[in-house]
């Protein structure tokens, strides 16, 4: 497996089906799921580990993400992956950066209220590595469904020559979906967190909000959206963590 730390190191061939894999690093049976997806349809497989600033909008939670760039790329490599492209933030957004992607529709509402600027890092970061890596397919998670959508909306806005794939939320054995955050959870903690899934398997947004007030957990938001079709999506803080989780619902569900 080939390590890349910088743009000019990277060296994929333009005649064969790359695929992507962006990811923050912290790998996790999440990560290796999309991994294994897409080493089943791609004949070079690259994943990206960046812990792009430009989506976080609190200093203290991008200091606090876990970097172990040697763990992530055995990680990496166990899974088959051919190319490991780790940028520092100044290969990324070098002097002088001052292009932003501003996505609007579905990045409105929900994680897009709540973490202002976050989607314009994530919809920036997305296109760069697209141009970079020039894949004809990349891999996202069903978890992260608000950003999924806005993926999608963006290829299909600014023509972009990649297909989104989207590969179903891998969970813990007590049903949490599996998150880099989730390692900040006390025992207690945990437990507590137990209620999202719980909440999110009623389906219903009255009912998972009283799941959750009986954990003792105040969400930021309980609402369906289509976000890859109909979805239940919660976002709520445990302790000091922020979760967020969803399940897809079917068509005509309630609001």
């Amino acid at each position: 497996m080939i390590v890349a730390r910088s743009i000019a190191e990277l060296d994929v061939a333009r005649d064969a089906i790359v695929g992507l894999v962006p990811t923050m690093g912290a790998l996790h049976a999440g990560h290796a799921a999309l991994l294994r997806a897409a080493r089943a349809e791609c004949d070079v497989l690259v994943a990206s580990v960046f812990v792009n600033p430009a989506q976080f909008a609190d200093g203290t939670d991008l200091s606090a993400y876990p970097r172990d760039l040697e763990e992530d790329a055995s990680k990496a490599q166990a899974e088959g992956v051919d190319v490991l492209f780790a940028p520092s933030t100044g290969e990324m957004y070098p002097p002088g950066f001052a292009t932003w992607v501003e996505p609007v529709g579905v990045a409105e509402g929900l994680e897009g209220a709540h973490r202002p600027g976050h989607f314009r890092g994530v919809a920036t970061v997305c296109v760069k590595l697209f141009n970079i890596v020039r894949p004809q397919r990349a891999w996202f998670g069903r978890k992260d469904a608000q950003q999924v959508a806005m993926l999608e909306q963006l290829v299909r806005d600014l023509n972009l020559p990649v297909e989104i794939r989207v590969v179903e939320t891998v969970r813990d054995a007590d049903g949490l979906a599996l998150s880099s955050r989730n390692a900040r959870l006390s025992p207690a903690e945990r437990e507590q967190a137990r209620a999202i899934p719980r909440a999110l398997a009623t389906g219903d947004v009255e009912a998972a909000r009283a799941v959750l007030a009986e954990a003792g957990l105040d969400p930021d938001y309980v609402a369906v959206r289509d976000l890859v079709g109909p979805t239940l999506a919660i976002a709520a803080t445990v302790g000091t963590t922020r979760l967020i989780d969803n399940v897809p619902l079917r068509e005509g569900a309630a609001p």
